[in-house]
């Protein structure tokens, strides 16, 4: 069996995730670097961001290139995660070579920062469109997706796997990893007013003066394992823009089994259930300082918290060789010639 992947793959990025769920299942691939769509002089991205209908500078040609690939190299299926760039006559020229075309779209791609209409076009013309957002379903299927499934994220054990033993971490009171979207920038702004020693992963914190000074910048996968386990409290907060029920870092927090606020959202119930069995919920920022202030006076609880929320979440099942396993089912099912591999899911 081979298999055709288009996404990004440094850092966290689920394209690498993927990548090694699928050597691991022994499955050859074919990798694109959806980047390689943005190449092209700072000056030109940003016109054609503002000017372009945020089309990529490349699209075209990338599109062309993973079509003329694929028309050699011959894989059964192609999977687009994360922000798909390809076009839509590219994925109808896939599907003519008795592809079959998938998208993990892990972006909403009704997002008023995100939102291009290439893209909107382009996406019906996938078999199957899998999504980790339980609002986007209808939105899908409006826009004329034959088949639409929900997915969560999960967790890459080659990274948030504390059998591969622990770095050493500077051990914050509270950790916050993500970009800072406005939203988020509110939210944090007012929660470090409660004087707690923070850190904030990600990009953008640096460019506001009311968190300047607790940006960390981006991290290495270990080292956001590490800062992940060492610190006290993890403050997972979902993108209000993405409409997310729950974020990759409420999988990653469980699986380094650290100990976690979560936003209070149904997917995050659903994932972690009731308040106070794996996790703390908060709903804003006032109720998110009074709860990490209360956890940060009792340890055992902190413990306590940690080892539940990895024994419910950090198991086979939620690993991304797993999502890989449920894509494979779902196209085998489309397309006769796939031979779904056996889920070989067991811990490592």
């Amino acid at each position: 069996m081979k298999i055709a992947l288009v996404g990004l793959s440094g850092g966290t990025h689920i394209g690498g995730s993927f990548a090694r769920a699928a050597r691991e299942l022994g499955i050859a691939t074919i990798w694109f670097d959806a980047d390689e769509a943005f190449q092209a002089p700072r000056l030109l991205r940003a016109l054609s961001w503002r000017f372009a209908a945020r089309r990529p500078p490349r699209l075209g040609s990338f599109s062309d290139k993973v079509v003329d690939t694929c028309a050699r190299e011959s894989p059964e299926l192609l999977i687009a995660l994360g922000t798909a760039t390809l076009t839509r006559s590219a994925l109808q020229r896939l599907r003519s070579l008795d592809i079959t075309c998938l998208a993990f779209s892990s972006d909403d791609p009704w997002n008023c920062n995100l939102r291009a209409g290439w893209h909107l076009a382009a996406i019906p013309a996938y078999d199957v469109i899998f999504t980790p957002r339980s609002l986007n379903l209808e939105d899908f299927r409006r826009l004329g997706c034959a088949d639409v499934r929900y997915l969560p994220f999960g967790y890459d054990d080659e990274i948030f796997n504390p059998l591969r033993g622990r770095v050493d971490a500077p051990r914050w009171d509270v950790l916050f990893v993500g970009g800072a979207d406005r939203d988020r920038n509110a939210f944090m702004s007012e929660f470090l007013r409660s004087g707690l020693r923070t850190a904030l992963v990600g990009g953008y914190w640096d460019r506001f003066p009311q968190t300047r000074s607790f940006a960390l910048g981006f991290k290495t996968p270990d080292e956001l394992f590490a800062l992940t386990a060492a610190a006290k409290v993890n403050i997972c907060l979902v993108r209000r823009a993405n409409r997310d029920g729950h974020v990759m870092r409420s999988f990653e927090i469980a699986a380094a089994g650290g100990c976690m606020l979560a936003e209070d959202t149904d997917e995050h119930r659903q994932i972690f259930g009731p308040d106070g069995e794996t996790v703390l919920y908060f709903r804003n920022a006032r109720d998110a300082s009074e709860r990490a202030s209360l956890l940060l006076e009792r340890p055992a609880e902190r413990a306590r918290l940690g080892a539940a929320i990895r024994a419910r979440v950090a198991v086979p099942q939620n690993t991304y060789r797993a999502r890989l396993v449920t894509m494979l089912e779902a196209a085998g099912a489309l397309h006769s010639r796939i031979k779904t591999p056996p889920p070989r899911i067991a811990a490592q």
